[in-house]
Order: structure tokens, then C-alpha cells, then sequence
């Protein structure tokens, strides 16, 4: 049998989200642009958002993806050109289809916890999809189980009989694993599947090498398990799926495959045309950046 390829550790990148947050930006990398069809992951907070207005990220727009947002501390108002205005809390996903074009803005509700943490991931649209209208779907629960001492939450995809009710459009898997007091547990991965790991609190153990915050763990395909040790608590992501079969180009908050279609949205999100509109947010929409080839 051929033995799977080499982990590849990779550093995440500070980067800053809406209006002052800064955020670790594990996807995408130069070393590594997309684990399956997930092409964006970004690890927010802890932030304390007691003073101030918290987070706060205006109307943009988006094309040929999903954007997932997964909360483990505090809430976030989601608010779209559908007209959907959604709370998300800890334990819950929005899930956005962006696919031929919408706009969104996120921000932290009057009413908050003190804290806000979380990460939020976009999913590339296969070509087959990419195209379709635009979708919102809240989910208040998501299934979760306790094995060997550790809670799994089947945020995507199935593992082990539990099946998250989140619909995508590429075979995928995305897990929070998280230790109160550490342990050590062993999952099934799919051979067929590359994955990641990414540390949101604490440190772990994953197949023997160290992971802290502010590192990516890339699995390539080939591994038909993994091995997660604590000493104490944490918690973490596992995402995979199969290697996604096309390039997808990113810009902004655009996900295409042309240069063309980014220039065509960039040019008609600035014109105010294709998108709708965000109601209730109570500030400037974000104007979309012009690409480097773009005279």
C-alpha cells in the first residue's frame, strides 16, 4: 500500500475584517490555495466587543461560492440582498450560496456576549453550480456526539452514522473537535479526501506533531484516520473533501475562474447593479477593489 503523503505545516497570515478586526487567515495560502472545495478559512477573536459597536463588516457582495459561519463565542447579525436578517450564536451555521451574485453585511447585535470568536470559511461552487440563485439557510442545531472523552460536531458531511443537514455541492467534511479537560481520540478520514487542521483555542497533538494557534495543518490524500491528543482543553477544525477539480480564482469576494467575470462583478457591485440591496445596515457599503489587470 502506498504510504500517504507528508503533513505540511502552514502559517497562518494576520489580516484585518471590516471595520478594525483582526482576524488569522489560514486560506487561501500560497502553499496551499483550496483543502477540497473549502477555499477561504479565517480564525476571528477572542476580541472583547464591549465597547464600540463590535464587529462590523458593511454590505459586499459575492459570487460562485458559500460562505459558512461558525461561531464558538458570542453572536453576529447576518443581514442580506434577499432580505433574510438572521442571529447566528455558538452551536448554529449560516450557510450563504452566493452563486451568480449577492450581498450580505455582518455585525455584532446590540444585545452581545462581551466576547466574540469564531471562524468563518467559504466553499468554492463547482463549475456545475456556480451559476445558480442565490440562497440563505440558518441551521439552529447540528449534530454532535462524545467519544472517548471529546465532543465532535459534524458541521459537513457524515462521519460515524451523523450526518450534518448543511448543503453542499461538493463531498465534504467539516468537524469541531473540542476537550474540556484533554484526551486522546481516533476519527475515520475518507482515503479519497485531502484535509486540514486548524487550532481555535489551546494546543493538540495531531498524529504526534505539535499544533498551535496560528498554524494550518495540511493532510494530503491517502490517510484513513487521525489521531488528535490534549493535554487539556482545546478545540479545533478538520476540514476535507476531494481535491477540487478546477483552479478557482479569488479576488476580494469574488470566486470565479476568469479574469473576466471578476473584472464584470467588481465593475457592476461599483455601479450598484446585479446585486441587490442590504437593508438595515447602518453604514457604508464596502466598494469593491479593482484587480491589479483592471486599467
Amino acid at each position: 500500500m502506498t504510504q500517504p503523503a507528508e503533513p505540511q505545516t502552514i502559517a497562518t497570515r494576520d489580516s484585518v475584517l471590516g471595520e478594525g478586526m483582526q482576524i488569522r487567515r489560514a486560506l487561501p495560502a500560497r502553499q496551499k490555495r483550496t483543502v477540497g472545495a473549502w477555499c477561504f478559512l479565517d480564525h476571528f477573536g477572542p476580541l472583547d466587543v464591549t465597547e464600540g459597536k463590535g464587529l462590523r463588516v458593511g454590505p459586499h457582495p459575492h459570487i460562485g461560492l458559500q460562505t459558512f459561519t461558525w461561531p464558538i463565542a458570542g453572536e453576529i447579525l447576518h443581514r442580506d440582498s434577499l432580505g433574510y436578517e438572521q442571529i447566528i450564536r455558538p452551536g448554529q451555521v449560516n450557510l450563504m450560496t452566493a452563486g451568480r451574485g449577492i450581498a450580505h453585511s455582518e455585525e455584532s447585535p446590540v444585545e452581545r456576549s462581551p466576547l466574540i470568536h469564531g471562524a468563518q470559511l467559504w466553499i468554492a461552487l463547482p463549475e456545475s453550480h456556480r451559476h445558480i440563485e442565490p440562497a440563505f439557510e440558518h441551521h439552529p442545531a447540528v449534530p454532535t456526539f462524545e467519544r472517548d472523552g471529546m465532543r465532535v460536531t459534524v458541521m459537513t458531511g457524515e462521519l460515524l452514522g451523523e450526518r450534518s443537514p448543511v448543503r453542499l455541492y461538493t463531498p465534504s467534511i467539516g468537524l469541531e473537535v473540542l476537550s474540556t479537560d484533554g484526551g486522546e481520540i481516533q476519527l475515520p478520514l475518507r482515503p479519497d479526501f485531502e484535509h486540514a487542521v486548524l487550532m481555535l483555542d489551546a494546543a493538540a497533538q495531531i498524529d504526534g506533531e505539535a499544533l498551535a494557534i496560528g498554524t494550518l495543518l495540511y493532510l494530503p490524500a491517502g490517510r484513513d484516520r487521525i489521531n488528535i491528543r490534549s493535554i487539556g482543553p482545546m478545540r479545533l477544525l478538520l476540514i476535507g473533501g476531494e481535491p477540487f477539480p478546477e483552479e478557482p480564482l479569488l479576488w476580494w469576494n469574488f470566486v470565479a475562474r476568469t479574469k473576466e467575470e471578476i473584472t464584470q462583478a467588481t465593475r457592476d457591485w461599483n455601479a450598484g447593479v446585479g446585486f441587490g440591496e442590504v437593508h438595515g445596515y447602518d453604514g457604508e457599503r464596502l466598494p469593491a477593489p479593482p484587480p491589479p489587470w483592471m486599467s
